[in-house]
């Protein structure tokens, strides 16, 4: 139980849950898929030192030199900042973070509490934070501040526009625009082929996805405005939860009157066996999930942190969601 309730802890920060509901998101279908937006991108320059840049709790600030030495506060900014390639520059993470596989060496700052300790003695010219903590730690960050080193409030990315956004914002200030610009458009054309595996789908054919971002009874569910909402259309399905708005919880009886055609928990990482647990609630038999036996599981980090690798969770969804159309 210590641990179900530690992940949905972890799961509230970083849905961003604790600040309300997420930004909104347009056409996901649009704006991952369009090929027109890479063919317009001109050469990106790499970010030129001194930089002042206001970052998304509207402080300004002053990055005089290319950071070499970066604490990051949240998993989804590690995570980008390793694809940008500053595996080496990374001297600190938070405790919740577990990949890429390295960052299991370096130093832990902490999670929810900040070891504000920690990390200064890591001496860090940059600290990357996250705009869904950072109202929960003002204290540690302004301390962090008053001892001189930049803190960077990264925006709470609750899209997959957004997210392309929050990866170029961290290349911007790392002195790594090429490579933002890069991953930016690599995941538009991942997203574009995985969109056009998927718009042949009749609407007959379309199926509706209930997402269970965390086990009974707490039940989360992903409305409009999520990155889970943004894979579906990419993917040419339908959010049976699509009436309510961000990251809402629900009861077991609304999800039995949504009736979905397929059930995604993203929990089983914390969860033992939560599709046979789905799958025997009492009076949920008679879905046509449950019925058709059309109940999966699929690793949170990947459909949930805004970063890279949401290209892999939409092709993970979308191969539970449409088995037929990647069948080799």
């Amino acid at each position: 139980m210590k641990k179900v309730l530690s992940f949905i802890l972890l799961l509230m920060v970083t849905l961003g849950l604790l600040v309300g509901c997420g930004s909104g998101s347009s056409d996901a279908g649009n704006e991952a898929g369009s090929t027109d937006d890479n063919a317009e991108q001109t050469e990106t320059q790499e970010s030129a030192f001194p930089l002042t840049v206001t970052d998304a709790s509207d402080n300004e600030m002053t990055i005089d030199e290319k950071p070499e030495r970066i604490v990051s506060l949240i998993p989804s900014n590690t995570e980008i900042a390793f694809a940008l390639g500053l595996g080496d520059e990374i001297v600190g993470v938070s405790d919740h973070d577990n990949y890429p596989e390295e960052v299991k060496e370096k130093k832990r700052v902490g999670g929810m509490e900040l070891n504000v300790e920690v990390i200064l003695s890591l001496e860090p010219d940059l600290v990357l934070a996250h705009a869904s903590g950072a109202h929960n730690s003002k204290q540690a960050l302004q301390q962090i501040r008053d001892a001189g080193i930049n803190v960077f409030v990264v925006q709470d990315a609750q899209s997959i526009e957004s997210t392309y956004e929050a990866i170029e914002q961290i290349g911007h200030i790392t002195g790594t625009d090429e490579k933002a610009s890069d991953i930016v458009g690599n995941m538009k054309e991942e997203f574009a082929a995985l969109s056009g595996k998927t718009e042949a789908i009749s609407d007959d054919d379309r199926k509706s996805v209930f997402f269970e971002v965390a086990p009974a009874p707490e039940m989360f569910t992903a409305g409009k405005n999520t990155f889970f909402d943004d894979l579906l259309q990419v993917i040419n399905a339908g959010n049976a939860a699509k009436k309510q708005d961000g990251w809402v919880q629900i009861d077991p009886e609304a999800i039995v009157e949504l009736n979905p055609d397929v059930i995604i928990t993203t929990y089983g990482g914390y969860v033992d066996n939560p599709v046979e647990q789905v799958r025997n609630r009492d009076g949920w038999g008679d879905m046509t999930a449950i019925e058709k036996e059309q109940v999966y599981d699929v690793p949170s980090d990947i459909v949930s942190r805004p970063g890279p690798r949401l290209v892999e969770g939409a092709k993970e969804i979308a191969e539970v969601v449409y088995p037929e159309l990647f069948e080799e």
